[in-house]
Parts: C-alpha cells; sequence; structure tokens
C-alpha cells in the first residue's frame, strides 16, 4: 500500500496525472484543486490570522481577542523521540538496501567522536568542516548517540540543505515546542528560543559569518554541532566557535572498507589498484564505496557469462569478456560506469533526479512516475551504489554525481521529464488525503520540477510549472515551511508570466504581497499586493480585487500610509462594483481611512428629462374639471421654487394663487417619493431630491422636439422657441437678491418659508436692460412640479407663439437658467412676470 496517497503502486495510471484545469498555453481560468473543494487553513502568524485560500488569495487581518495562541508548550521526551524518528533521516527503502553499506562500521572516526563529544558536553559551539564525501553524516550520527540526554531538551537533528539561519530558528522552535499552527513573530520567536537548552546537530549547513552568529546569539543555552563542506563561508573572526577537519581514511581502513563494500576478500591485484585509487581520492570513503558497487557488478558479471574453461573454479579472474579493473584516471567517473550496468527503472530514476537537479522524489512516487510496481526498489540499489546519499527527510545524488551523469548524457529530455513529475505532484498534491506535512517533505523535488520547467521557458512546461505552484504553495503555507512557499510563489510568478495566464500572476503577487506582510516588510506587501489589485481589474476579477484591497488597506493602517486612490479606484471600477456617492445612504469608507475613495465620479441623470416629458405635451382640456395636485416641496430652495411658479401664474392669468399648503402636503417634506431622483446638491453639499438640476427644462430626450438645442446647453439663447418658457430671458430688476441667495429663516410675512407673499398687481414697466447672468448653473430637475390649482378655462389673451404666457404644466416645469427663481419671494412679484414686448 503506497504511504502517501493509500493505494497500491500497481493500481496508478495515467488517469491519475491530469493536465489540470486548464490546458497549457492557455489564458487565466479559475483555479479548481485537482481533488475536490478548496482546503483552506488558519494558522496565527505573529500578531496576525492568516487565512489560506487556495483559490482566490489568502486572506490576513489582526489577530482576534480571544484567539491569541499563548506560551507555547514545551513536548515531552517521548514527543520529541517521535518527531525526530520521523524528520531526522530519510525513509528507508523498501525492503532494506541491496547491499548492507549501511552496516559498515564507522572507520578512524573514534578519535573525532570523543573529541566532538567532549567539546560538545562544555557548551562549546562546534564546526566540523570537510570535503564532500569524508563520512561526516555518518560522525555526526555516532555524536548523536554519545550525547543522548546530555542536555534538558535532548538531542535535536536539523537540516541545512538549503535553509537559511531564519528557517533554522523556526525549525529548531517547532522541533522542541507544540505548535501545529502557530508561527510566532521575531519578539516571540527570540523569547521561545532563549529558553531552549539542546545539542543541536545541523548537517549540510549552507552559511556562515553574520547569519551564523545571528543563530549563535539567539540560542544561548543550545549547543551547536555544524557540518559544513570546504566552500561554505567560514565564521566571522571573533566568533567562539571550534574548528574540527574531518580527512579522508587511511590506507588501511580504506582497503577494509573496500572489502566489507565489496561483500569478499581482495585478491592482489584488486589491493594494488585499492592503494592507487587510495592516493588518488586522499582517502574519502565515498570513492570506496562506489569502488565497491564496480567489484560486485564484475563478479556478476562473471557469474553470469559462460565459461571459457581456463579458470578455475572459484577463481574470481574468471572468463576472459569480464572488464578489467578501470584505471586510476577514470576513477572520478565511477558513476557513469556503475550507472552503465544498472537496470533500466534505476537509470531512469537516475534521468529524473538528474532533471529535478539532484534531488529524488520518495520511493512511493516512483512506481507512479515509472508505470513500475517494483520502481521503488531501486532507492536501495542507488544507495548501495553510492550514487545517492541522505539529505534531510529525503535522498539526493552524492557528490559529483550529478556533473558525471551529466557530461555523459542523463540530462537530456530533462524537460519532458520535469513536466511528466510536475503534473503528477500536481495532482498528489492536491489530494484530500495528503496533509501539509507530507506535501512540504517533498518541497526539493517539487520546487526543482518548477525551476527545470520555468527555465524552458516554453508555454507548456510553463503551464504545468504554475499548476504545480498553484496547488504546492497553500501546503507550504499551511506547514509552515515559509522558505519552500516562496521559492513556489515565485516560481509560479515567473511562470505564469511566461505563459500569458495573468489570473495566475496576479495570485502569485498577492500571495507574495501577504507574505511579506507576515514577515514584515510592508513596503514589499504594497508593491506586490498593488500588482495584484491592477492584474486583477484589468480582468475584472472582482472577488480577488476585494481580497487585495483588505490586505492592502492592513499595510496601509500598519504603515500609516494611505492606498493610493488612483489604484483602488481604478481596481474597483473595472471590477464592477458600484462607487456610493457621497452623501448617499449606501455604505462607503469613513474619511480618512486607508480605503476611502476621494476620485470625483461623473454623476449624469438620465431620468429627470424622461420625467417630465408629459408636464410639456400634455394639455388640459378646456371642459375638463380641474385636478388639484400638491406639490412636494422642503426646504428653502423648494420654497423659492414655489414662489416663482406662483409669480409667473399671476402675471400670465391675473389670478392670486395662494401657495401656502404647499408645506402640508400629503407626502412629508423629508420624504423622497418614488419617481424623484435623489442627487447631490450644490451648495450646501446636502441630499436635495427636489432640486432642480441643469439642464433638463427642456423636456424629455437628448433633443428637445427638434428644436436643435441639446439638454444641458444654456437655455438663454437670444431667441424664444416654441415650448420654452417665456421667462427664459426675463431680467433681475435693480436691487433684488443675486441668484443663489437664498431667504432667510426670520419669521416675517414677506420672508416666511412655508407662505411666501403672493404679488398685487401686475408688473407693467418694461425691461430696459440685459439679464443678469447666474452665478451658477442650475441643476437638473428630479420631479414634476405642478401647481396647487390649474384654470378651467385658458386666458383669450394668450398668444402661444409669442411666448408671453404659458400653459399651467409648462410653467411647473421650471425656469430656465435666468429665470429669478433662486430670488425671494419679494423679488419676484416685482418684475418676474414680465411680458416681452
Amino acid at each position: 500500500m503506497d504511504p502517501h496517497n493509500g493505494r497500491r503502486p500497481e493500481e496508478h495510471s495515467a488517469q491519475d496525472h491530469p493536465a489540470g484545469p486548464f490546458p497549457s498555453g492557455t489564458g487565466s481560468r479559475q483555479f479548481t484543486p485537482p481533488d475536490g473543494p478548496a482546503r483552506t487553513a488558519r494558522l496565527i502568524a505573529g500578531d496576525y490570522l492568516l487565512t489560506v485560500n487556495p483559490v482566490d488569495g489568502s486572506e490576513i487581518e489582526p489577530t482576534p481577542p480571544g484567539e491569541e495562541p499563548g506560551a507555547p508548550q514545551k513536548q515531552t521526551p517521548k514527543e520529541r523521540a517521535e518527531r525526530n524518528r520521523a524528520t531526522s533521516a530519510p525513509p528507508v527503502p523498501p525492503g532494506g538496501l541491496a547491499h548492507p553499506v549501511d552496516r559498515l562500521p564507522l572507520l578512524e572516526r573514534q578519535e573525532e567522536t570523543d573529541r566532538l563529544t567532549r567539546l560538545l558536553t562544555r557548551g562549546r559551539s562546534v564546526r566540523l568542516t570537510g570535503p564532500a564525501g569524508a563520512g561526516r553524516t555518518r560522525l555526526l550520527d555516532a555524536v548523536a548517540t554519545a550525547c543522548a540526554g546530555l542536555a534538558p531538551d535532548g538531542v535535536v537533528r536539523l537540516s541545512g540543505y538549503r535553509r537559511t539561519a531564519t528557517d533554522l530558528m523556526y525549525d529548531l522552535f517547532a522541533a522542541v515546542h507544540r505548535t501545529p499552527t502557530y508561527r510566532p513573530g521575531r519578539p516571540e520567536l527570540l523569547t521561545a528560543l532563549a529558553g531552549i537548552g539542546a545539542v543541536v546537530l545541523v548537517d549540510d549547513l549552507e552559511f556562515g559569518g553574520e547569519p551564523l552568529e545571528e543563530l549563535l546569539a539567539a540560542t544561548p543555552e543550545c549547543a551547536f554541532l555544524l557540518s559544513a563542506t570546504t566552500d561554505v563561508p567560514a565564521p566571522s573572526a571573533a566568533s567562539h566557535i571550534e574548528e574540527v577537519f574531518v580527512s579522508g581514511l587511511g590506507r588501511a581502513a580504506c582497503q577494509e572498507l573496500l572489502e566489507r563494500a565489496a561483500g569478499r576478500p581482495l585478491t592482489e591485484e584488486e589491493a594494488a589498484w585499492a592503494g592507487d585509487l587510495w592516493f588518488e581520492s586522499e582517502g574519502l570513503p565515498l570513492r570506496f564505496l562506489q569502488a565497491g558497487a564496480v567489484l560486485r557488478q564484475r563478479d556478476r558479471l562473471r557469474t553470469d557469462a559462460p565459461t571459457d574453461g581456463t579458470a578455475e573454479d572459484g577463481d574470481p579472474t574468471g572468463p576472459a569478456d569480464v572488464p578489467p579493473l578501470p584505471g586510476i584516471p577514470q576513477a572520478g567517473s565511477f558513476a557513469t560506469l556503475i550507472a552503465e550496468r544498472l537496470t533500466p527503472v534505476a537509470q531512469d530514476t537516475l534521468r529524473l533526479a538528474v532533471a529535478l537537479g539532484g534531488d529524488l522524489p520518495h520511493p512511493a512516487h516512483l512506481p507512479a512516475l515509472f508505470k513500475d510496481p517494483h520502481a521503488d526498489a531501486v532507492l536501495g540499489d542507488l544507495l548501495a551504489c553510492g550514487l545517492v546519499s541522505p539529505a534531510g527527510t529525503h535522498h539526493r545524488l552524492a557528490a559529483t554525481v550529478l556533473d558525471q551523469l551529466t557530461a555523459a548524457g542523463y540530462a537530456e529530455g530533462a524537460a519532458g521529464r520535469a513536466h511528466a513529475a510536475a503534473q503528477h505532484y500536481s495532482w498528489w498534491a492536491g489530494h484530500h488525503s495528503v496533509a501539509p506535512e507530507r506535501a512540504a517533505a517533498e518541497a526539493d523535488a517539487m520546487l526543482a520540477a518548477m525551476a527545470r520547467l520555468t527555465a524552458s521557458r516554453e508555454s507548456g512546461h510553463a503551464s504545468a510549472a504554475v499548476l504545480l505552484a498553484r496547488t504546492a504553495a497553500p501546503a507550504f503555507a499551511a506547514a509552515l515551511q515559509w522558505n519552500a512557499w516562496e521559492r513556489s510563489l515565485r516560481h509560479g510568478q515567473e511562470a505564469a508570466r511566461i505563459a500569458g495566464e495573468v489570473g495566475e500572476e496576479a495570485y502569485f503577487h498577492h500571495e507574495l504581497g501577504v507574505l511579506a506582510l507576515c514577515l514584515g516588510n510592508p513596503d514589499k506587501a504594497r508593491a506586490e499586493l498593488e500588482a495584484s489589485i491592477g492584474l486583477r481589474g484589468a480582468l475584472a476579477d472582482r472577488r480577488g480585487a476585494v481580497a487585495g484591497r483588505r490586505a492592502l488597506a492592513l499595510v496601509a493602517d500598519r504603515t500609516g500610509v494611505p492606498v493610493s486612490t488612483e489604484v483602488t479606484a481604478a481596481a474597483v471600477a473595472a471590477a464592477g462594483e458600484e462607487v456610493p456617492l457621497v452623501g448617499t445612504d449606501e455604505s462607503a469608507s469613513p474619511p480618512g481611512s486607508p480605503t476611502a475613495i476621494t476620485t470625483p465620479v461623473p454623476r449624469v441623470d438620465e431620468t429627470a428629462a424622461t420625467v417630465l416629458a408629459p408636464a410639456v405635451t400634455a394639455e388640459p382640456a378646456p371642459s375638463a374639471p380641474a385636478k388639484k395636485k400638491r406639490a412636494v416641496f422642503s426646504g428653502a430652495r423648494r420654497n423659492v421654487v414655489a414662489a416663482g411658479a406662483g409669480a409667473l401664474l399671476a402675471a400670465v392669468l391675473g389670478t392670486i394663487v395662494t401657495l401656502g399648503a404647499t408645506s402640508g402636503g400629503d407626502t412629508p417634506a423629508d420624504k423622497v417619493k418614488s419617481e424623484q431622483s435623489a442627487e447631490e446638491g450644490k451648495d450646501d453639499g446636502g441630499l436635495t431630491a427636489d432640486e432642480p438640476s441643469q439642464g433638463s427644462s427642456r423636456g424629455s430626450g437628448p433633443w428637445n422636439g427638434g428644436t436643435g438645442a441639446r439638454t444641458g446647453e444654456p437655455a438663454d439663447s437670444g431667441t424664444t422657441r416654441p415650448g420654452d418658457p417665456a421667462t427664459s430671458g426675463e431680467p433681475t430688476t435693480p436691487g433684488t437678491t443675486e441668484p443663489g441667495d437664498e431667504p432667510s429663516d426670520s419669521t416675517g410675512p414677506t420672508t416666511s418659508p412655508g407662505k411666501p407673499t403672493p404679488p398685487t398687481h401686475k408688473p407693467t414697466h418694461e425691461p430696459t436692460h440685459k439679464p443678469t447672468p447666474p452665478t451658477s448653473d442650475p441643476t437638473d430637475p428630479t420631479e414634476d412640479p405642478t401647481p396647487t390649482e390649474e384654470p378651467t378655462t385658458p386666458d383669450p389673451t394668450d398668444d402661444p407663439t409669442t411666448g408671453d404666457s404659458q400653459s399651467p404644466s409648462q410653467t411647473a416645469s421650471g425656469p430656465s437658467a435666468s429665470s429669478p427663481m433662486s430670488a425671494g419671494p419679494d423679488d419676484t412679484a416685482s418684475g418676474a412676470g414680465e411680458p416681452t414686448a
């Protein structure tokens, strides 16, 4: 049974490796997890609550009260032992090794073991340096056994393979504490590390200098044994780390190691050959382990090949067609010689490892990758031959093996093999039975596949890398392997750019912004989130843009720098969201908030002219009974409208109209009728639903009855057209208030907003000067104001062609730009209804 996906290896088929939710080279599509619904995870990262969302992007917010993780608790000794067994070494291949090389003794290393143990017992930190293949990992195993029970928190084994100092700090924190969903912030991390007392063994360290000093300073109660090669930067000059150099073995030890690896005593020829090999390799144990594999292969060839009758029974020299021992110049290419005599499945495994940059998948994945139910057994053969060595929780090609196989042509077709591996991992990492921790254990192999496909710069390979990154990155984040999370996002973003998948590129930018915010880099977070919002706005991805704006608002809140209104407004408009007007009842961001949108939004009232259409065309029948209508007015400007309408009726019809009942209509003055349009007032900044708006006094539609004037043009054009209000060119008499002045709220009889004083006589004087231009443009009417009383018979003196008088409906439609509508009631009576000559 496959331990990674719960199925037998032989049950894998081509259907288990779909190409993903979108084919290669296509545009952006909505991401769908390869197996079932998306799985989210909630993590506490410092002061933030992080919700990992594989579809629209992770969401981040301040940790709500009551959800703080509290002080981390340490694991028990039993829990630490179980964790060390699961994470300190890679898994044993199924069926064990083909040759018992794992039981080879540690030759000539007792002195180094004792010295390292003494230094660690005194609390000193040691750096163990040696060439690749010198057996440093086996030496660390011996020291770990000798130091068991030395420190309060025991012995902790960590891998420095492709890890930074910060990564090792968090690995040490997770190895000692029980925090499956908590990643502390920097202050909390340093506090927790200061309380850890353990012997920490780090294999394959890749950094030195200041980062190493930072690691040691953060863990004052720990003693470190750091294993590194000679090309890794040395510690700083002021460091107190002890340096121990491990060299190769002696000649006798190397010959003994070769005999144990070959499984038999050496002949004289082989012993002489071993001496030359020791001189050339400087006694590296790895080279003699590979030489033992060469001798075993020669023995198999001798056994399988037919004898020519010249060799005696038991003579290892055997048949004549057995290849001779390789010469000393060929000792540096043992890997190629050994690989040529391996099984086809083992050779394919080596080619896959070369395609993945030297990293090997877990042996449970090999049957599915090669369609061979027994492919997982080849890992034991490779380990026995010295071609593979452990690296953390997985295996990789041993030192110099990658270069030798690449020179031998094993890198041909590497992109195609990486593509197949990416498809398999995309299906596997998205499977509902695969926990994030299991996916994180395969991070190196998956990241290597992404890097290979991205470097190929082909759209088909790039799309496979995008799918793998989309599937694996949330698992890395949920497993708190944020180094792998960031690297997968970087590979995915570059691959999405190459493949032209804009939506996926926006997702990776969003995740990088969230990660930067969690790591305490708000400037980087702002840049990534703004890039994501811009791309999602171009795609009208409303849900993704909302997630990005929320994270960007949190960045603005942390930094005190407001969000760029251009980026936010463009994203909102492109996503098709409504932008609430200032003064409306819709929700909007409070002033000064990071998400407040201050960009002016153009307002076009397309309903006002349509509402007034019946008032222009409808004429009351002479014999029809008068219908009383009550208009809704409220506020000072509405009283001005009523006063102007009453003055015009008095001048034309000679009828005194009482407008005192206008404030007591059936509909309350603070309510808006269903046919009215609520707009923003221009003077007082408030909401005046009944206030007329600009350019709508000429009737309905964009053109006014064929008169040649567009709605919204100035009404005073110098001539009077049929259908225009007669007062469009009325002058303002001297001494009157300017347009825009509002009557006072005093209780005098002539300025009462509720009862304007009607005129008592008909004006007879002629206008003597040009009308005064208005100080501000009127606004479009938003209702159909009508007089409170209509005549039953028309005035015989009205001439419809001269524009001296108007029908009640025309008069109620409101004056144009130069009418005294904005004047007070007394000013209206002094000359508002003057007829034209």
